[in-house]
């Protein structure tokens, strides 16, 4: 059973005050976020039932099927197509915005994503701080030179009948810039992400089931140099016991409350 304590003309659960009291005490700030953000947009996850797992075989779309075969690579952009199309209609929600408010105050260090969505760079944060470590949808590289394209060129070519894109100056392979199954994780992504771990007082992770390696290891470290921990996730996640408060619940509306009682005061 929830109890609420009554706050003006609003109730209010108690773990929104412990969480705006941790933050409101933190000088330093790390966010980690996951697809539970991006689910309250109309974005959905991979893993949860009618995710893109369920009409995908992720098998699939492994990095060196991706690689060494011209159909994966077909049906990967088809996948990736779909999935694209609903991230680029979407909007930031009270949570995206709420973290915006936060970054206001002068305190976040950064943001550290698992989305591949830009939706933290539409809610009006500076590039310089969000870290997406699993890549983002809406650029398109070469993977023998290097050069790079807008997602929509690309996707103008599929429109228009191409099946397999491939490179206009080495004829090389096309791959949207997030990173696949069995592919390298981005080392200088990793390391600023794991530095901001250990400078910060206070992390919050949002929305993020946190089982996908190494990326859950943020928090871990976080927690290991001394920082507050909170988990705020619909669900159970194996670093709830890390945590200093753990709240599931949904995370726009937990994080817009917490929010509204950090600048309250």
């Amino acid at each position: 059973m929830n109890i609420y304590f009554r706050i003006g003309n609003q109730n209010v659960n108690p773990l929104v005050i412990q969480a705006a009291d941790l933050i409101k005490n933190a000088h330093k700030i790390l966010i980690f976020t996951g697809a539970g953000l991006s689910t309250e947009s109309g974005i959905p996850d991979f893993r949860s039932p009618g995710g893109i797992w369920d009409r995908y075989d992720p098998s699939e779309f492994y990095f060196d099927r991706f690689i060494s075969s011209e159909a994966s690579r077909e049906k990967y952009w088809e996948m990736s197509t779909t999935y694209y199309q609903v991230m680029k209609k979407a909007q930031p929600n009270p949570a995206h915005l709420a973290l915006k408010k936060l970054d206001d105050t002068g305190r976040l260090l950064a943001i550290v994503t698992q989305n591949i969505d830009h939706l933290h760079h539409q809610a009006g944060h500076s590039s310089d701080k969000i870290i997406e470590i699993h890549g983002t949808a809406f650029g398109v590289s070469c993977l023998t030179c290097g050069k790079q394209y807008n997602r929509d060129e690309i996707e103008a070519r599929l429109s228009a009948g191409t099946r397999v894109p491939y490179c206009d100056d080495c004829s090389g392979i096309l791959k949207p810039n997030t990173i696949s199954f069995g592919q390298a994780m981005p080392e200088d992504k990793m390391e600023q992400s794991l530095f901001y771990a250990q400078q910060c007082d206070l992390c919050l992770a949002l929305g993020s089931s946190l089982v996908v390696y190494p990326a859950a290891s943020i928090p871990q470290q976080a927690v290991r140099n001394g920082a507050h921990l909170i988990i705020i996730n619909r669900d159970e996640t194996p670093l709830d016991p890390l945590a200093d408060l753990v709240v599931h619940d949904s995370v726009s509306t937990c994080l817009d409350q917490i929010m509204d009682q950090v600048l309250a005061s």
